[in-house]
């Protein structure tokens, strides 16, 4: 781990890890401890920015966006607090006046005209204010025309709650409205196989839509994250490689109504060309998918990652299969058949 954060340098730091997962133990020659994940499997980044300097200030400048970024606990109590500061404030601004004019002390003079009436004490000035945002208007309280600082607020009141209803349930309603969610049911396999087909070494997994509703215009995307140095002797630590599924081709277009088998072959120009199989699980990669489409139900662009390291690819010299039960529940969802296992060469190591 040190000796990887001192590749990376400052301003790249690992921040979490986990192990290669999924029933193909990854090989001896390659321990566990060493493979150390950029993207975990749910698409969450592990790569923190260090030394960058006014980072604090850079997120409050978009304010808006962050908030629609935090996690929904902290949505919520930001929303909670904002409002009952803002009420409580409001309500104080109200008691202010009518303690300053004595309106609390002639509240049951009928002779005497106060800035709002019925206004007592701090409750009934906060039950006031209640009802004049909410809209509510009972008519027991309300404010008097012999009363010019109390119109002001009362202006003012109104501004400040249109500024705070508008950010506060914008950033609750865009929130609402993300479909990340809708990522939780498209399923990536579990595996990866490296097999011939038509003739070609391809590099296959498959991708499904468990849902009804489609995603239109979809399209998958693959990047290679592996570390590399440059003829100059510069080290880049997340160098990424693009993956050729089927862009020439349009293979990359999916029309996921069933599950889909995802192929990249592996040619001269392929990263993977150079590497074997005793290779490719001792080197240092990570493949990352991305799909993205635009949700039927709700018109707004989804996106889902995967991420998968070496110990979970699969070498096989047959096709990978699935019986029609397989691809329904999702048992065999990507794995090689039981012959393409018996077939599999023996890992380095054992």
């Amino acid at each position: 781990m040190s000796a990887l954060r001192r590749k990376l340098g400052d301003e790249y730091q690992v921040v979490s890890t986990s192990a290669s997962g999924g029933g193909l133990p990854p090989p001896r020659s390659a321990p566990r401890g060493k493979r150390q994940r950029f993207v975990d499997k749910n698409g969450r980044c592990n790569v923190q920015h260090g030394n960058l300097g006014g980072e604090t200030s850079r997120y409050l400048s978009d304010l808006f966006t962050t908030l629609v970024d935090l996690k929904w606990r902290w949505n919520l109590f930001i929303f909670i607090l904002t409002y009952t500061v803002a009420w409580l404030f409001m309500a104080s601004m109200w008691w202010v006046i009518a303690y300053m004019r004595g309106d609390l002390n002639k509240a049951h003079d009928d002779s005497y005209t106060p800035c709002v009436a019925n206004v007592y004490n701090f409750p009934s000035a906060f039950l006031f204010f209640i009802e004049t945002e909410a809209t509510i208007g009972y008519g027991y309280r309300y404010i008097t025309d012999k009363c010019p600082e109390g119109i002001i607020l009362f202006l003012f009141q109104s501004i400040l709650g249109s500024i705070v209803d508008a950010f506060l349930i914008g950033c609750m309603f865009i929130k609402m409205s993300q479909p990340k969610k809708r990522a939780e049911t498209l399923m990536f396999s579990e595996h990866a196989a490296i097999s011939m087909r038509d003739g070609k070494l391809t590099l296959m997994f498959r991708v499904g839509n468990l849902r009804n509703s489609h995603m239109v215009s979809a399209q998958i995307r693959c990047k290679l994250l592996k570390s590399r140095q440059t003829p100059e002797g510069e080290f880049l630590p997340l160098d990424q490689l693009e993956l050729d599924v089927g862009f020439s081709t349009g293979a990359d277009q999916l029309f996921l109504v069933s599950p889909l088998t995802i192929c990249h072959v592996i040619d001269s120009k392929s990263p993977f060309y150079d590497l074997s199989q005793r290779s490719m699980h001792t080197e240092q990669f990570e493949i990352v998918v991305i799909l993205e489409g635009i949700v039927e139900t709700t018109a707004g662009r989804g996106y889902e990652f995967k991420s998968c390291m070496p110990g979970v690819v699969a070498w096989s010299m047959m096709p990978v299969e699935a019986s029609q039960e397989g691809v329904c529940r999702g048992s065999v969802w990507g794995m090689p058949s039981p012959a393409a296992r018996r077939q599999q060469p023996s890992s380095p190591g054992n």
